[in-house]
C-alpha cells in the first residue's frame, strides 16, 4: 500500500514538473527580454544594439538562455517518457496469500470522476484506497431453479473458485429441486473457507408472482427484487450473480468497489450494453423506462443495510404497480424494475466499469467495451442462445467458458492458508478415518477408496417422474463408465420404466456425455431417467459407491439392481410390477432373482419370448452367464429347472453367489471396501442372505449380457498378484465383520468359504 502511495506521489510529482518547469522557464524568458521596461528581442535579425559593449552582453545572455531551455527540454523529454511508462505499468495488485490486502483498481462512478483522480493531483486517494482484507468473508448471493440452471452455477462457481483468495459465502435462493442437486454438490465438493446457505425460492414466489413476466427465466427472474427480505437482516452488502456469468478474475476485485460507494449509492451496476431500452431495436419497440441504455442486472452490488434504510421493497413495488398500468408485464424480468427504479433515483446508482459485465447478448455493443480494455474480468452469457450467440470473437469468449466448464473441480479443493475455517464435522471425520489407516500397508489405497469423498451432481439431466397409482413401479439401477455410453440407448428400448444411473466421470467427460446425450433422440424422449455424476477421483473404480449413488435417488418402491451391460427382456418392466403384487414383495423379505444369460456376439437377434431363447441356448448363440469361466456365480439359480418353470421358485444362497434381483427400495447398501473387480455383489447377496432375504428365481424373466472389452479393474485383476491379495484380505475382513454382526448365524459364510 505504501509503495502504490510513493508511485503516485512520484507520478504527480512528474505531472507538476511537466507542467509548471516550462511555464517558469518561458516567464523566465520572456522577462529577461525587457530592459528598462522595453522589449528586447532575441532575434539577432531585429536585434540592432548601440554599442559593441551591449551587443556582447546580449550575444552572451542569448547563448547562455538558449542552453538552458534546451537543457530544460530534455528534462521534459525524460519526464514524459517516465510519465508515459509509469502509465502503461498502471497499478500494481498484490495477488499472493502473503499479502494483508489487495489492491484494486479504479471503478467509474456516475461522472467518470474517480478515473481522473491521480491525475487531477487527489493526494488524500492514497489513503482512500480500496481494500479487501486478506481473509474477509465475500459474500455472493444466486437465484437459482430446476435442473439446467443448477447444471449451469457450477461453472460460475468455478471460475469464482479459481480466482479467489478470500473465504466465500454463497447464499442460493433455490427450488427444491437446485437446493436438493446443489447440497449433495456442495457437500461432496469439500472446498475449505466457502460456507453455503439455501433459501426456499418456492416460499418467495408469492412475493413476485402479481407480476407479469414475459423473460425466459419465469418468475424466478424476479426474485432478486427480494433479497432485502429474504437475505439475513445483519448481511450488509452482497454480490448478486446471474447463473450465466464467467469470472475472470479475482471477485475480491470487484467486493473492494464497494468502498468507491458515496452519498446515497446503494446499487453498483454496468450500463446496459445493447440498444433494448434505447427503443430503436425494431419497429414499435417500446421498452420499460431507463436512464440512458439502462443497466444489465446480471452483476449486482447491493448495498442492503442502506436498502432496508431506504424501504426499497416499498420502491420498487409502487414502481413495477405504476408501469404494469401501461407496460402490462416485464420483458427483462428484474432488470426492467430495476430500471425503472433508477430512471426516478438515478442518486442510488454507482456505475461500474463495462468489463464488470461484458454482455454477450443477441444486440450486444459490447465490442466497445472490450475493445478499449485488455482485462476483462466478467462475462456474461445473456443471450438465451447462451454459448451459441452472434459474435465474431465468440469463439475467444467461449474457450475461456470451456476452461471452467470441463475443469477438474476436485483441483479447487485448496485451502486458504493463514484464514481460519469453520469446523466442518464431515471433513473432520474423514481426517480422523485417514489417520487411522497405516500407509505403509500395502493394501492402504484399497482401503483409503472406502473413505474417498467423491464429488457428487445429481440429476445432471431433467428429470420427470409420476409415482404409479398402484405403487408397484419399479426403477432400474446401474452404474456406467464413458466406455460403456452406447449401451444407454439400447437399455431405453428395452425398458420403459424409470432409471437411476450412476456415471463415473471426469468433467471433461461429464460435458461429452451431456452432448452425447443432447444430440440423442432417443435419451431426450425420456424423462423419466436419473442421471447422476460422480467425479472421478483416486485410482479404483468405486463400482459400490456408485451403485448405492442410484439406489439412494430413486423415486419407486422397489429397484431391479442391474448393470449396465445387460439388456433386460422386452416387457420386463410390466413383468416385474405384477410379480411385485403376485409374491406380495410390500410385506415380505424377498429377492426376485431374474436369470441372467450372455452372448458372445455383437450383434445379436434379441430373443422375443422364453421359447425363443430357450432354443438360442440350444444352438449355442446364448449361454447361461459366465458358464464359462464363473459358474458358480450363478449356479443356485438352477438352470436347469428354470426351462420349464412355469411358477416362481425359491433357492438357497450358495458361496460367491451374485445374481441380478429385484427389492424393495429399503435394502442393504452395498458394501464400499470392495472397488474395481472383484467380490463387490457378491458381499452385497451375502448380507441380503444374513438379513434373512429369501431368494426367489421369476420363471419369465431373463436379461441378456452383452459382449465389450475387458475393463481395466478386471485386466489389473489378472496381471497384479498384490491386487488378488488385497482382495482376499478384503473379503477376510468383510466376513469378519459380519460375523461380529450377525453373531452365530453368519458362521456359516466363513465355512461356505473354506469349503469353496
Amino acid at each position: 500500500m505504501l509503495g502504490i502511495c510513493r508511485g503516485r506521489r512520484k507520478f504527480l510529482a512528474a505531472s507538476l514538473t511537466i507542467l509548471f518547469v516550462p511555464a517558469i522557464t518561458w516567464i523566465y524568458l520572456f522577462a529577461g527580454s525587457f530592459e528598462d521596461g522595453k522589449p528586447v528581442s532575441l532575434s539577432p535579425l531585429e536585434s540592432q544594439p548601440h554599442s559593441p559593449r551591449y551587443a556582447v552582453s546580449s550575444q552572451q545572455e542569448r547563448e547562455s538562455l538558449e542552453v538552458r531551455v534546451r537543457e530544460v527540454e530534455e528534462e521534459n523529454r525524460v519526464l514524459r517518457k517516465q510519465l508515459s511508462l509509469a502509465q502503461g505499468r498502471g497499478p500494481v495488485h498484490h495477488r499472493g496469500n502473503h499479502s494483508k490486502t489487495y489492491s484494486m483498481e479504479e471503478g467509474t462512478g456516475d461522472s467518470e470522476s474517480l478515473r481522473a483522480g491521480i491525475v487531477a493531483g487527489n493526494s488524500s486517494e492514497c489513503g482512500q484506497q480500496p481494500v479487501v482484507e486478506k481473509c474477509e468473508t465475500i459474500h455472493v448471493a444466486i437465484v437459482c431453479a430446476g435442473y439446467n440452471a443448477s447444471r449451469d452455477v457450477v461453472t460460475l462457481v468455478k471460475s469464482v473458485l479459481f480466482h479467489r483468495r478470500n473465504p466465500l459465502h454463497f447464499h442460493l435462493i433455490a427450488d427444491a429441486i437446485a437446493k436438493q442437486i446443489l447440497a449433495t454438490l456442495f457437500q461432496t465438493w469439500m472446498v475449505p473457507a466457502v460456507r453455503i446457505d439455501f433459501y426456499d425460492a418456492d416460499e418467495l414466489k408469492s412475493e413476485v408472482s402479481w407480476i407479469p413476466n414475459k423473460h425466459y427465466s419465469g418468475i424466478y427472474g424476479l426474485m432478486k427484487l427480494v433479497l432485502t427480505k429474504t437475505l439475513p437482516s445483519n448481511l450488509e452488502r452482497v454480490i448478486v450473480l446471474d447463473t450465466d456469468i464467467t469470472f475472470a478474475t479475482d471477485i475480491a476485485e470487484l467486493w473492494a468497489v464497494f468502498h468507491k460507494f458515496k452519498g446515497q449509492q446503494v446499487l453498483g451496476l454496468v450500463e446496459n450494453q445493447s440498444d433494448w431500452y434505447l427503443g430503436n431495436l425494431w419497429k414499435n419497440h417500446r421498452p420499460w423506462p431507463a436512464l440512458g441504455r439502462g443497466y444489465n442486472t446480471g452483476v449486482i452490488l447491493l448495498l442492503l443495510d442502506k436498502l432496508r434504510k431506504m424501504k426499497w421493497e416499498q420502491m420498487w413495488r409502487l414502481t413495477a404497480e405504476r408501469e404494469l398500468m401501461s407496460m402490462l408485464s416485464t420483458s427483462l424480468a428484474d432488470q426492467d424494475i430495476f430500471n425503472a427504479v433508477i430512471k426516478q433515483n438515478p442518486f442510488l446508482v454507482y456505475q461500474l466499469p463495462c468489463f464488470w459485465n461484458v454482455q454477450l447478448s443477441d444486440h450486444t455493443r459490447s465490442e466497445q467495451c472490450y475493445r478499449d480494455v485488455s482485462d476483462l474480468k466478467v462475462i456474461h452469457w445473456n443471450s438465451p442462445k447462451k454459448l451459441r450467440v452472434k459474435n465474431k470473437h465468440v469463439e475467444f469468449f467461449r474457450n475461456l467458458y470451456l476452461t471452467f466448464l470441463e475443469y477438474d473441480g476436485n483441483l479447487l479443493r485448496r485451502e486458504l492458508f493463514g484464514c481460519p475455517s469453520e469446523a466442518d464435522v464431515n471433513s473432520e471425520n474423514l481426517q480422523k478415518q485417514l489417520s487411522e489407516l497405516d500407509e505403509d500397508d500395502l493394501c492402504y489405497e484399497f482401503r483409503r477408496e472406502r473413505f474417498t469423498v467423491h464429488r457428487t451432481h445429481l440429476y445432471f439431466l431433467h428429470y420427470e417422474y409420476e409415482p404409479a397409482s398402484d405403487n408397484t413401479d419399479v426403477t432400474l439401477v446401474a452404474q456406467l463408465s464413458m466406455d460403456r455410453l452406447q449401451m444407454l440407448e439400447a437399455i431405453c428400448k428395452h425398458w420403459e420404466g424409470p432409471i437411476s444411473l450412476a456415471l463415473y466421470l471426469s468433467d471433461a467427460e461429464a460435458q461429452q456425455f451431456l452432448r452425447y446425450a443432447q444430440g440423442s433422440e432417443v435419451l431426450m424422449s425420456r424423462h423419466n431417467v436419473g442421471y447422476h455424476i460422480v467425479y472421478k477421483e483416486g485410482q479404483f473404480y468405486p463400482v459400490n459407491l456408485l451403485r448405492n449413488v442410484a439406489m439412494k435417488h430413486i423415486s419407486t418402491p422397489y429397484m431391479f439392481l442391474s448393470d449396465i451391460d445387460f439388456l433386460p427382456m422386452y416387457g420386463l418392466y410390466e413383468y416385474l410390477r405384477k410379480s411385485v403384487i403376485q409374491l406380495d414383495l410390500a410385506n415380505t423379505k424377498k429377492a426376485l432373482i431374474v436369470p441372467a444369460f450372455e452372448t458372445l456376439r455383437y450383434r445379436l437377434s434379441f430373443p422375443k419370448s422364453k421359447a425363443e431363447l430357450l432354443s438360442m441356448l440350444d444352438m449355442g448363440t446364448l449361454f447361461t452367464f459366465r458358464y464359462h469361466v464363473w459358474t458358480k456365480g450363478h449356479a443356485p439359480t438352477n438352470f436347469a429347472k428354470w426351462r420349464t418353470a412355469t411358477t416362481p421358485y425359491r433357492v438357497e444362497w450358495e458361496a460367491d453367489f451374485e445374481p441380478y434381483v429385484v427389492v424393495r427400495k429399503d435394502c442393504p447398501e452395498y458394501d464400499r471396501r470392495f472397488v474395481g473387480f472383484g467380490w463387490n455383489k457378491v458381499a452385497h447377496i451375502m448380507e441380503l442372505d444374513a438379513q434373512e432375504y429369501e431368494f426367489t428365481v421369476l420363471p419369465n424373466a431373463y436379461m441378456i449380457h452383452m459382449p465389450h472389452a475387458p475393463s481395466f479393474d478386471i485386466t489389473k485383476f489378472r496381471s497384479n498378484k498384490q491386487y488378488r491379495i488385497c482382495l482376499k484380505t478384503l473379503k477376510e475382513e468383510f466376513q469378519q465383520d459380519m460375523s461380529r454382526h450377525y453373531g452365530f448365524a453368519a458362521l456359516k459364510y466363513l465355512t461356505a468359504e473354506n469349503n469353496s
